[in-house]
């Protein structure tokens, strides 16, 4: 399973330094990075590979807005996604 995941952000130094330093919590909730892309000065997009569905939604619905509020990202969409 993979979660594919596009931000907002005010700052693309910001982000990357917050995404950086947002690492190890986002491996200890079962998020591998596979890529990271900038689509332009406001808006990122991560692939992530999912170890554990489960510590991976509750990241996204807790721990993540830490991240995102030093992040400067103000919006966020995320996609599970499963290869068939």
């Amino acid at each position: 399973m993979q979660l594919i995941v596009r931000y907002t952000h005010a700052d693309p130094a910001t982000f990357r330094t917050a995404f950086d330093a947002d690492a190890e919590d986002r491996g200890r909730n079962g998020l591998t990075l596979l890529q990271l892309w900038r689509e332009d000065d406001g808006h990122s997009w991560a692939l992530f590979q999912i170890g554990n569905p489960k510590a991976a939604r509750d990241y996204l619905e807790g721990a993540a807005a830490v991240f995102a509020t030093q992040a400067g990202v103000t919006a966020t969409d995320a996609h599970f996604v499963e290869t068939v």
